[in-house]
């Protein structure tokens, strides 16, 4: 993905991937761990609302200082285990459409001299904010195919064949049932 258009374009599709996903989980397994250590589909889909902040942070620093220094985020050093079960997935959906809705709004008025300001990552030789937002879209895709990989586990019930539609930003969900460790952002 070396276009910023391209890049705006995957995070917008995110949330009409990601949540239809999660609404097709059997409720019984949507807290199930596959194993200790690893997340379930809830954690999975509110850790994406929950780095909404962290993202918005990094980019008015990068926008409003030179070549500042980014602290790496990693759930499992920086939360407790099971911090994101305790959050409503409901409202973890809703806010990751919102979110991600205002943030795609804010990236489209970007000029090609912001997505090109540098930072000094803990963990990257490079980094910029196109950087930083390609990592966001790939993080994206990276939690939907783990979502999806327990969604299809033999050993736990088969996901509903409904695929309901992604709602508008500011509108609750009609329908909507209440990772894997070692993910950097």
């Amino acid at each position: 993905m070396t276009s910023t258009d391209q890049l705006v374009a995957a995070l917008e599709r995110a949330p009409a991937i990601v949540v239809p996903l999660v609404r097709q989980a059997d409720p019984a397994v949507l807290t199930r761990r596959p194993a200790p250590g690893e997340w379930s589909i809830h954690e999975n889909a509110c850790h994406l609302a929950e780095v909404h902040p962290l993202f918005f942070r990094r980019l008015d620093l990068m926008l409003a200082e030179a070549n500042p220094v980014i602290r790496s985020y990693d759930p499992g050093r920086d939360d407790p285990d099971d911090a994101l079960l305790k959050l409503d997935l409901a409202d973890a959906l809703r806010r990751f459409e919102i979110d991600r809705a205002r943030l795609v709004a804010r990236l489209r008025r970007l000029g090609s001299e912001d997505w090109a300001r540098p930072a000094r990552h803990d963990e990257y030789n490079s980094y910029s904010v196109f950087t930083m937002f390609r990592h966001l879209a790939l993080h994206d895709f990276h939690h939907a195919y783990r979502i999806e990989e327990l969604l299809l586990r033999k050993d736990w019930p088969a996901p509903s064949p409904r695929v309901l539609p992604v709602t508008a930003p500011n509108r609750p969900p009609e329908v909507c049932r209440t990772g894997e460790s070692g993910d950097r952002t």
